[in-house]
């Protein structure tokens, strides 16, 4: 399928004064702990600023998260459109096969409405709880934990829910959400390929584990700005476009953001609403502004991520056309296209003896890497390219250029598919060997550190993986 581009203008003809862009891109470049990946603002239905920090691109998936929940939360509206559920249905009613099993009466009073509303009754995340009582079928494990409240009367952040709810759609719909979402929301967007993480094998996750690009999110946005319509096309009802956007239920915090409701799979914000993603990833709607903001990025500091959009980009919105803004334009675009992470800035070679460093060999440090506990050793080897990094990984290496100066591009091949991977690192004073390692489909860093006295690597995330697993799981999947 070819995609066409999104419609592209400049900041000035939409309205918004690039300068307020490009404080934002500021504000995200110096806030403590924020790694932006990308950024992408759209204005009355075009895109008037887009860049990624490379080595991150346009084209590359990158992990959602729980944005992906916003995907879920479409492919429930429309398979309520075509009657293969509805939302007053029991979940069990759905799971007839665990009728005799499931008593409780709070469970079994609890609807899809309640499920796509993170109102199950749980007062907190259920996941691993779920999870242990049955690995198979975590829907079970969920249906067999009482809520502690009645259904529908209180609000708790709880990946079940979702998990349900997508577990419903799938198996009304007899297919996996990617493959319900392509025909009828995916091709008719012009979103090309997606992964979505599965558990069990033939079940897409739906509350986390959607891999897909910077321009889907920013189309999905375009699409709830515009209740639902594509191109003249309804893809989405206009109701639950209505229902799913707005509070469901009270989200009582103290985070700002956090604290203004949810509706079905998505949160009501100081400004509009949103999807949103763990470490960063978020589909920000603004419809008092006609606008969308899609960014990915590494960080903690979600609220500094939002506050930093309203208070530099909101400001900017303006109602015309702004006179004069062409040098402000200019200015921005020429910022955009030279967006870069900062290189891990340590010496390009070893002091003393180099090939003291050729063919060198480094185990975890106390024998097991606690961060990484699949990660089992680190070689360097030189050749005429330079030095190479390459990490074993229980039978699994990945051979990677070491960017001196700035950052290499790698696609080691594990189990027949690439591994997309970004690297840069040096010489230490001390005379270690320091690195970094991108997980470019993802908001994942590895930082490692070889000593020669010891013989020994130490590893750490930045931002660990939500899901444990291996390395070569760091990239978006097929299906299964």
């Amino acid at each position: 399928m070819t995609t066409e581009p999104l419609p592209v203008s400049t900041p000035s003809a939409q309205g918004v004064d690039a300068r307020g862009i490009s404080a934002l891109v500021d504000a995200l470049e110096a806030e403590a702990g924020v790694e932006p990946h990308s950024l992408v603002v759209l204005r009355h239905g075009h895109v008037v600023a887009q860049g990624w920090w490379a080595p991150f691109t346009a084209a590359s998936p990158h992990l959602l998260y729980s944005l992906s929940k916003s995907f879920t939360s479409m492919a429930t509206g429309i398979a309520v459109a075509e009657g293969l559920l509805g939302l007053d249905d029991p979940v069990l009613s759905h799971f007839p096969e665990l009728d005799a099993e499931v008593t409780d009466p709070r469970s079994r009073s609890l609807l899809v409405r309640h499920v796509a509303a993170m109102a199950s009754g749980h007062v907190e995340d259920a996941w691993e709880r779920a999870f242990a009582l049955d690995p198979q079928d975590p829907v079970r494990g969920f249906l067999l934990l009482p809520p502690e409240q009645e259904p529908g009367s209180v609000f708790a952040y709880n990946q079940c829910c979702t998990y349900a709810l997508a577990a419903i759609v799938q198996r009304a719909a007899a297919t996996t959400l990617t493959e319900y979402l392509r025909p009828r929301l995916l091709d008719p967007l012009g979103i090309g390929e997606v992964g979505w993480q599965q558990h069990p094998a033939g079940r897409d996750l739906g509350f986390t584990g959607l891999h897909a690009p910077t321009d889907a999110v920013a189309r999905l946005g375009q699409l709830l700005l515009q209740g639902g319509e594509w191109e003249g096309r309804q893809l989405v009802p206009k109701e639950w476009v209505r229902e799913a956007t707005r509070t469901q239920v009270a989200t009582p915090g103290d985070v700002p953001d956090w604290s203004q409701g949810y509706g079905y799979q998505f949160w009501q914000s100081q400004h509009g609403y949103r999807g949103d993603g763990a470490y960063g990833q978020f589909c920000l709607v603004l419809p008092e502004h006609d606008a969308v903001v899609a960014i990915t990025s590494a960080t903690t500091a979600m609220q500094e991520v939002l506050d930093a959009v309203w208070r530099h980009l909101l400001p900017a919105l303006g109602e015309g056309p702004v006179a004069g803004g062409g040098e402000a334009d200019a200015a921005l675009a020429d910022r955009l296209s030279g967006l870069a992470l900062v290189p891990v800035a340590e010496r390009p070679e070893p002091g003393g003896d180099p090939s003291a460093w050729v063919g060198a060999t480094f185990a975890p440090a106390g024998g097991t890497c606690a961060a990484q506990p699949s990660l089992t050793g680190v070689s360097v080897v030189a050749g005429s390219g330079g030095w190479q990094v390459v990490l074993d990984e229980e039978g699994v290496r990945l051979s990677c250029s070491l960017g001196t100066g700035g950052w290499a591009l790698a696609e080691p091949v594990a189990a027949g598919r690439p591994v997309p991977l970004a690297v840069s690192g040096g010489w230490t004073s001390s005379g270690s060997l320091r690195f970094s390692v991108l997980f470019r489909e993802t908001p994942h860093r590895l930082e490692v550190e070889c000593s020669p006295g010891t013989g020994a690597f130490e590893a750490r995330w930045v931002h660990a993986p939500l899901r444990t697993g291996r390395l070569v799981d760091l990239r978006m999947p097929v299906p299964s």
